[in-house]
């Protein structure tokens, strides 16, 4: 009995000294600078991100600005009738998914390999330096970028034209030329965001446990041998996230670059989405269409997540969720 009663007590005792929980206003108030931290996030996307979605209904409504979102009437799915039975609309979806697929071809892979690569370089001062190099372009704007190419690839007193008929060669228009702006837009997507890109690995990859490439080393193997079996294997979670996401933006472009490089004599394959929105929304006022088009873009974008996310689960076990 008197052990019972021991016990007893001795629970009673762990129940008295538990910890209280603390109520919600005293926890926040302990985390109040970590909150702070977090405000300014959680504003932008609650003020430009959420709060937009309330203006979706206008792909719903015959909208007319004076009347204003609430009072525009509703014609249901006319809009999305007129934009599939538009041929304009088909020309910028086919021309952004071969924009974004060929972006997405040679874009993905290349920060992979870059880190790879700067992981090589055994001199930390080299290294740094070509890490600092490859992110400058990532701070600056298409506006300056898109003046630049403008200029370096000018037929008349670009320095490429410059060098090709020096050597008897004829002057390309390359931004002019729909091939070569292909082109040019795919190279200097991957220039701009080769190096920011490569941050994401770089991290992974100083994660990665040392002793895994000292043994390695121990066995005799080479640099080759160790980027294959240990390297890339441990960067196998990352790079399924960040394919999981770069498939999403299949649907999408860069406006910011596209818009301030092409010309009328490329409209015909650089006309995407994002320039169509602008203009149909901006120039036209067809708000009910732009909308339509935005909406059916993100849907589409969306479902291509989850897709893509269901297949890296099935195959590796690994995914965003």
């Amino acid at each position: 009995m008197a052990t019972n009663t021991d016990a007893a007590g001795g629970a009673s005792d762990s129940i008295a000294t538990a910890p209280r929980k603390q109520p919600l206003s005293r926890r926040l108030w302990d985390n109040r600078y970590l909150i702070l931290l977090f405000l300014p996030g959680m504003l932008y996307f609650l003020v430009f991100r959420y709060v937009p979605i309330y203006g979706l209904v206008i792909a719903f409504k015959d909208y007319n600005f004076s009347e204003g979102i609430m009072g525009s009437p509703w014609i249901g799915l006319e809009v999305f009738k007129e934009m599939f039975a538009s041929h304009g609309f088909w020309e910028v979806f086919k021309n952004t998914l071969v924009i974004s697929a060929l972006q997405f071809v040679t874009g993905f892979p290349a920060p992979i390999i870059f880190a790879l690569l700067l992981n090589e370089i055994a001199s930390l001062r080299p290294k740094k330096i070509f890490q600092t190099i490859s992110y400058l372009p990532h701070f600056v704007s298409w506006v300056i970028l898109a003046g630049l190419f403008t200029q370096f690839l000018s037929p008349s007193t670009g320095p490429i034209n410059i060098l090709i008929q020096a050597m008897g060669g004829k002057p390309i228009y390359f931004m002019a030329d729909p091939q070569w702006f292909i082109f040019i837009l795919v190279v200097t997507e991957v220039w701009k965001s080769i190096g920011w890109g490569s941050i994401i690995y770089l991290a992974a990859i100083s994660g990665i446990d040392a002793e895994m490439y000292e043994a390695a080393s121990i066995d005799g193997a080479g640099r080759w041998v160790k980027m294959k079996s240990i390297t890339l294997p441990s960067l196998a979670p990352v790079i399924t996230i960040m394919l999981i996401l770069a498939i999403g933006k299949l649907v999408n472009d860069n406006f910011d670059q596209i818009f301030n490089m092409y010309n009328p004599a490329v409209y015909r394959v650089s006309d995407v989405m994002s320039t169509y929105l602008y203009r149909k929304g901006l120039e036209d006022m067809e708000y009910s269409l732009a909308t339509a088009v935005g909406l059916f873009k993100n849907v589409i974008a969306f479902a291509m997540v989850i897709g893509a996310n269901a297949l890296a689960k099935r195959i590796n076990d690994s995914g965003i969720w």
